[in-house]
């Protein structure tokens, strides 16, 4: 089995966390907005793997496997927003 590539420690631009997200770049620009981890300085962004995972895990409320530099969790990354995606969909009964 190929070995997974390393995570970077900073990713920089759109591009760099749209790609790490599995998204397109509109979805990471909107969830910025929402409150995931982004820093800006002047028209530049960058974000922590790390902090993304942890922002994920709080706002699906189940868990996200933290980036590691040998795992490939692009699969788990996914399959979580899949499941915040469904539970959107669903109506809420109480």
């Amino acid at each position: 089995m190929p070995k997974a590539k390393p995570q970077p420690a900073v990713l920089k631009g759109w591009k760099d966390i749209a790609h790490f997200l599995g998204q397109p770049t509109s979805t990471a620009q909107r969830w910025a907005k929402q409150g995931m981890p982004v820093e800006r300085e002047g028209r530049a962004v960058e974000a922590q793997p790390d902090k993304l995972n942890q922002w994920l895990g709080r706002i699906s409320h189940e868990p996200v496997q933290i980036a590691t530099e040998t795992a490939d969790l692009s699969t788990e990354l996914r399959r979580g927003l899949a499941f915040v995606r469904e539970r959107r969909r669903k109506p809420k009964t109480e």
